[in-house]
């Protein structure tokens, strides 16, 4: 049976039929599962999912933030709230709900300030960044892991080479973790870290669980342009670090196949600096419109798993527990994953996860499979009316990491972050170029005036789809 919020007239008018006064809207499916799978039910469910109804859900959202301090970051009354209400809502559409813990480290910055050659410098830490002394560190910059030529800069040990001992190293973004060119300019005698933008903007990035790391923070570019080596600075990061625990949620379809498990997720924190309606409550309320439409008893091949993952703003730590968690058997029972971080963004990309590498964005290949949900989701966007959605790296940026490093095929639709739309872009999907897709990521501003409708309604829709074509078709998605 598909959920309660499909109208009789949906219904009526995917089946060519006339829907009578009062009709319910139910399909007799019976006890469906493995072999009873109807074929219309892509179709219905992407005509079913409402953006309205899933704006409604951002509303929520951005109430609840506004009554927890603003944001709904992990460790915070607001997840918890936030995290209540999906609950609520799942259950009251007819799941049965799981929230198992976990344990995460949370991250709080009391201050940040950066002072070269005595005029201050506009800087930001990265999470999960240790504290410097109380009044600062002084010492010297060391610009000698920043060379434009080096396509991976400060990656690796040689890279800080003659540093003076204690310097404050001063590093290009690019390619590696944060975390590798913080731990290793601390083994070669570092005592902070300053990184440097590829573009003048805020860097949100974290350190993540990266052991023997130093005091780190960040600059835009044009800010390290002027930074010169052997300038004397002040770092001062005031930092907390502290072990807390926090929950996922898991619901599951009660019919399909529990040998092939069709998995869905979308981060449900937000980051500290605000309330978090596009990165990720857009994803979040978009994957619970799609899971009430269904319902718990769909007339399915697989069983469908929604998971509302917890602390991915600070290094993906809710899906990977759960992945960690996994015995053999389980992860082997998980056909694919489909993941969902931002699908609302105010400047919109239409992009697709990269799942075969063949656009050559810089990510890797996915396990076989990936390639089959790249190919799904960009056919479901056109279908919704999208003109030439694109590829964008498969670098494991957001919950689907855990799973394609387990060896799960995995996809996503992603409406972009901080990068800027090209004119090309802007030609085929509207909006400015030379902006960012969402000027407002991990920043106050990210509320529901930072939402595209209309990106919203593609992307749901073509969610619908997607997860409806998957709930009763695996071709192309190999057995493992």
């Amino acid at each position: 049976m598909l959920g309660a919020g499909i109208t009789a007239a949906a219904l009526a008018a995917c089946a060519n039929v006339p829907a009578g006064p009062g009709a319910a809207a139910t399909l007799d499916t019976g006890a469906a599962g493995a072999g009873q799978a109807d074929p219309g039910l892509p179709e219905r469910l992407a005509a079913a999912v409402s953006a309205d109804a899933a704006y409604a859900h951002l509303q929520e959202f951005e109430r609840i933030a506004d009554a927890n301090d603003g944001n709904r970051a992990v460790g915070t009354s607001g997840y918890d709230a936030s995290l209540d209400y999906v609950v609520g809502e799942l259950r009251e559409a007819g799941f049965e709900v799981q929230t198992p813990s976990f344990d995460v480290r949370t991250f709080t910055s009391n201050d940040a300030r950066l002072t070269v050659a005595e005029a201050p410098v506009p800087t930001e830490v990265l999470s999960f960044s240790p504290a410097t002394p109380p009044g600062g560190l002084t010492a010297p910059l060391s610009v000698r892991a920043r060379t434009p030529q080096d396509p991976t800069p400060g990656c690796e040990a040689e890279d800080y080479a003659g540093m003076p001992a204690g310097a404050i190293a001063v590093v290009e973004r690019g390619v590696c973790p944060f975390g590798q060119k913080s731990q290793l300019a601390g083994a070669a005698g570092a005592g902070a870290v300053i990184i440097v933008n590829t573009e003048d903007a805020a860097l949100p990035a974290t350190l993540g669980d990266t052991p023997e790391v130093v005091p780190t923070a960040s600059v835009t570019r044009s800010a390290g342009e002027e930074l010169q080596d052997g300038q004397q600075a002040t770092l001062l990061l005031d930092t907390t670090i502290e072990q807390q625990t926090s929950r996922n949620v898991i619901a599951e379809t009660t019919t399909g196949d529990p040998d092939r498990v069709l998995v869905a997720g979308a981060h449900l924190d937000s980051a500290p600096e605000g309330a978090g309606i596009n990165d990720n409550g857009s994803g979040s309320a978009a994957l619970l419109e799609v899971a009430q439409q269904l319902g718990a008893t769909p007339p399915a091949a697989q069983k469908v798993r929604f998971a509302w993952w917890g602390a991915e703003e600070i290094g993906l730590v809710g899906a990977a527990r759960y992945v960690e968690g996994l015995s053999d058997e389980d992860r082997a029972r998980i056909a694919l994953y489909l993941n969902f971080d931002m699908v609302a963004s105010p400047n919109p990309a239409y992009l697709v996860y990269d799942g075969d590498d063949s656009d050559g964005l810089g990510g890797e290949p996915g396990p076989p499979g990936s390639d089959t949900a790249e190919r799904v989701l960009t056919e479901a966007l056109v279908a919704a009316g999208v003109t030439g959605p694109e590829g964008t790296a498969f670098d494991g940026r957001s919950d689907y990491g855990p799973f394609i490093d387990a060896g799960i095929p995995a996809g996503g639709l992603f409406t972009g972050a901080e990068e800027q739309k090209t004119p090309e872009q802007a030609q085929k999907w509207g909006g400015a170029a030379g902006q960012s897709f969402d000027p407002c990521y991990h920043t106050a501003c990210d509320r529901l005036t930072n939402i595209d409708r209309t990106a919203l309604d593609r992307n749901l829709t073509a969610m619908g789809s997607a997860i409806g074509r998957f709930a009763v078709d695996l071709s192309g998605v190999p057995a493992r």
